[in-house]
């Protein structure tokens, strides 16, 4: 990687990060949409599921008190890995253009659904029934364009469950997942020596942001965190509509 590309991993890294951090959500939904243009997706996708790993690890260790307040993680994770393995052949075998599409429609469906839709709530039998099929469509979603969140995302939203519970969920599912990715990558020889050098880049603003994002978290109301995570997918959306469109 060039010297420029490199800046552009750390910036994305950092960003991506004070995003997640602070929502759970955001490491690839930020990161991917700023490098993919500049390198394209699928050594975007080989780029932040290291960094990402370890920013769920960090995520969900400083959490771990919420879990008695999670809901349907095992099962959730458990399909989403089997989802993500099956997903990441479809990212080296796809032409770019209709990954960055249905990334997009997932981006921006979340967001319309979470602005039209906020008072629905899924109970604990419908909960139970549905994970398998929730958890392995986010893992076909995460292998395939490197992004679960809109649709775990919501899924673990419609659940109401606390911040830190929901921040909880997500960072040990998307660890698992993600886990599950870099395994698949790694078996097809995805990981050349510029993408590692990209991802080890990307690994020193995770450090550094986990304690800014943190304090952002602990300011936040309820509302504005809804408003943060909306605005964070929404932005991310508009963003791979224009690459797919001028692409």
């Amino acid at each position: 990687m060039s010297t420029t590309e490199l800046v552009v991993v750390g910036v994305a890294s950092a960003l991506a990060m004070l995003a997640k951090t602070a929502t759970g959500l955001g490491y690839p939904l930020i990161a991917i949409p700023i490098l993919a243009p500049l390198i394209g997706i699928e050594t975007a996708v080989a780029v932040v599921t290291l960094p990402n790993a370890v920013a769920n690890v960090l995520i969900g260790w400083r959490t771990r008190h919420a879990r008695s307040e999670t809901r349907d993680v095992f099962v959730l994770t458990a399909t989403s890995a089997l989802g993500a393995a099956a997903g990441t052949f479809v990212l080296v075998s796809w032409p770019e253009r209709p990954l960055l599409i249905v990334l997009a429609v997932c981006v921006l469906a979340f967001v319309a659904r979470s602005l039209w839709f906020d008072n629905v709530a899924v109970s604990p039998e419908v909960g139970r029934r549905a994970s398998p099929a929730v958890g392995l469509a986010a893992g076909v979603m995460q292998g395939a364009v490197g992004v679960s969140g809109p649709i775990i995302g919501s899924w673990f939203y419609a659940y109401r469950l606390s911040r830190d519970a929901y921040i909880l969920s997500l960072s040990v599912l998307f660890l698992v997942t993600g886990l599950a990715q870099i395994s698949t990558l790694a078996s097809i020889g995805a990981y050349d020596s510029d993408r590692l050098i990209g991802a080890a880049v990307g690994f020193v603003p995770v450090l550094a942001m986990l304690p800014v994002g943190e304090h952002l978290r602990d300011r936040l109301s309820g509302p504005q965190f809804d408003r943060l995570v909306l605005g964070l997918l929404a932005a991310s959306g508009v963003t791979l509509v224009i690459r797919a469109v001028t692409g």
